[in-house]
């Protein structure tokens, strides 16, 4: 059966439970080590299928930059597949923006994967993967389907099998530039790499789940914005644990693993600009069916 339309198709975000600078590549990019978890709170895109071949983007919410890397993504794997077809992509942004919980890279992801469907293109995950990792470095961990132990510049990815949790994600209203986070003098960038036995040793994921770790990025981050320090501040008050994700500005809390969260907040508690939720972390992600293995 073709095709014409996917509806409400989901780009969650995730977080770095920890994240370690462990090296760097001669070419300058930094090498890290980190476990990413998928998180329910996500941007939903719509796509409608074009015979024309043109390509076009439309916000539902508010206005994303002209060459976000949905297109770009959409563009490439056009390319790419030598396709006629093009896509109408039509974007509810929920997920924060400079926020560190990979949402441009989720939503290219998705991208990837519902085209993938849409242009009946059936590429297996590994070719996805690759072309995913020339558009971003988070974009392959999100084409990848499933909780992973993240190493390299974001292309090598191990799955981990983590437990459900609940998690507290707090968003200052300022951003952070990558970029800016990475040449700061605070950054620590020569952390000990860990070496893992088997990921399926429950010894191994509990720590990766109960504040193993640390994010070497925090310490840069709140030299250049004092919302994280405060962000921080009010998530331990409440969980007794804070830890900001990627390069921030989005801080959040483990808030246990039962039926309900061992404690919570309201929007309301919040300073004005500020947004957060309580988030369940996924098993793996919506679309992991969508690539063949």
């Amino acid at each position: 059966m073709t095709l014409r339309s996917l509806l409400d198709v989901p780009a969650p975000a995730k977080l770095n439970l920890f994240l370690h600078i462990v090296g760097r590549r001669a070419d300058g990019y930094h090498l890290l080590q980190s476990p990413f978890v998928l998180i329910d709170w996500a941007d939903t895109l719509h796509f409608e299928r074009r015979d024309d071949g043109r390509i076009e983007r439309h916000d539902l919410g508010a206005a994303l930059p002209p060459e976000d890397l949905c297109l770009r993504a959409a563009r490439a794997l056009q390319a790419a597949s030598g396709t006629a077809l093009g896509v109408d992509i039509s974007i509810m942004k929920t997920l924060p923006a400079g926020a560190g919980m990979g949402g441009g890279s989720s939503d290219a992801a998705t991208v990837l994967l519902a085209l993938n469907r849409l242009w009946a293109l059936d590429w297996p995950r590994e070719r996805l993967l690759a072309l995913g990792a020339t558009l971003g470095a988070d974009v392959p961990f999100f084409v990848g389907g499933r909780n992973a132990f993240v190493e390299g510049i974001g292309e090598q990815l191990t799955p981990l099998q983590l437990p459900r949790q609940w998690y507290a994600v707090v968003k200052p209203p300022a951003g952070l530039a990558t970029k800016e986070i990475f040449s700061h003098p605070l950054l620590k960038r020569d952390t000990s790499a860990i070496v893992l036995g088997s990921l399926a040793d429950d010894f191994v994921v509990t720590k990766f789940s109960t504040g193993y770790g640390s994010n070497d990025m925090q310490p840069p981050a709140q030299d250049r914005c004092s919302d994280v320090a405060k962000a921080l501040q009010f998530l331990e008050a409440r969980f007794g644990n804070s830890r900001m994700t990627g390069s921030g500005s989005a801080v959040f809390a483990r808030a246990g693993t039962g039926d309900q969260p061992v404690a919570t907040f309201q929007q309301a508690e919040l300073a004005e600009g500020w947004v957060g939720r309580m988030c369940r972390s996924l098993e793996q992600h919506p679309l992991v069916g969508w690539a063949r293995d």
